[in-house]
């Protein structure tokens, strides 16, 4: 599952499309007016992200509507954590580091 989840990340169109629905469900066709891509492009990343568990579609009559999974995506930021870190917490030394970022 991480590795589908860091395939869909590793893409920029399909990182926009998550920002996007960080602010609410929106149709197929909002998001499609957000980008300068084909529809079957565009389908083929809402494919990944689906895949990947990312986000959720519902079809209302002729629309589907996309929602972002967010119990996925802390998931995935959890085994990230767990991946570079021995004890599942960053290091003392790397929290100091982030504070004077």
């Amino acid at each position: 599952m991480l590795d589908e989840i860091l395939h869909a990340l590793s893409d920029p169109t399909r990182r926009e499309i998550l920002r996007a629905l960080r602010a609410g469900d929106k149709s197929a066709g909002e998001l499609a007016r957000r980008f300068d891509q084909a529809r079957s492009t565009l389908s083929g990343h809402f494919n990944v992200l689906k895949r990947a568990g990312l986000i959720v579609s519902e079809r209302r009559g002729t629309t589907i509507l996309y929602s972002l999974n967010t119990s996925v995506a802390e998931e995935a930021l959890g085994a990230l954590v767990q991946l570079f870190s021995p004890t599942g917490r960053p290091r003392k030394d790397a929290r100091r580091k982030d504070k004077r970022l």
